[in-house]
């Protein structure tokens, strides 16, 4: 085989192999990596996502139970009005009847409202709960996303042998894994504005 010396394209040398065999190693690298690291972040993903099921079902329990006592306190209050009204003109033992009955509702009354606003501030509490899961929620969603670009950049980069493609894959990779320690961490890292229009 003859050598043409127009010719500018050099022929493969043992160089530009060892060139290829370490993009490729620093890929097979990287995506091992981030591949331990989506699998770390799962983990505790689906235990905020447990967390936040739970806390859901907290406060529909405890909306409802509330609602329970909303009744409760309505049908208390309803009866005080009868009472007090068909009290009225009596004397003597039935009056005394009737008050002692009016004193046992006005109780019932003052304690379903109480308990009511126990059960609203559970609710609430459970609904704070939920809203700080979510927020780590969304960080590891993320941090899914963008990690997942940077492996398909990776597997173009291995399929290319292209270094700046293995570059550019590391601008979501810096990404994915500062949104996976901020859910890890529980760093308040929240690009609020990106999760809404992922939402």
């Amino acid at each position: 085989m003859e050598l043409n010396p127009l010719d500018t394209t050099p022929p493969a040398s043992a160089r530009s192999d060892r060139a290829a065999l370490r993009l490729n190693m620093l890929v097979a690298i990287t995506v091992a990596v981030l591949a331990t690291f989506m699998g770390i972040c799962k983990v505790k993903d689906d235990n905020i996502v447990q967390t936040m099921q739970q806390a859901q079902a907290n406060k529909l329990d405890h909306w409802a139970f509330y609602q329970a006592r909303n009744i409760r306190e309505e049908v208390a209050k309803s009866t005080l009005v009868q009472l007090k009204l068909a009290a009225l003109g009596r004397t003597g033992t039935d009056q005394a009847a009737y008050n002692a009955a009016i004193a046992s509702y006005e109780k019932i009354a003052i304690d379903q409202r109480q308990k009511k606003e126990e059960l609203r501030a559970l609710a609430d509490d459970d609904q704070k709960q939920y809203d700080g899961a979510n927020f780590h929620d969304d960080q590891f969603d993320l941090s899914d996303a963008l990690l997942a670009i940077a492996i398909s950049l990776l597997a173009v980069t291995a399929l290319t042998q292209q270094r700046w493609l293995y570059v550019a894959a590391l601008v979501p990779t810096g990404f994915g894994i500062a949104m996976g320690l901020a859910g890890l961490l529980g760093w308040s890292l929240h690009p609020s504005g990106l999760i809404r229009l992922l939402s």
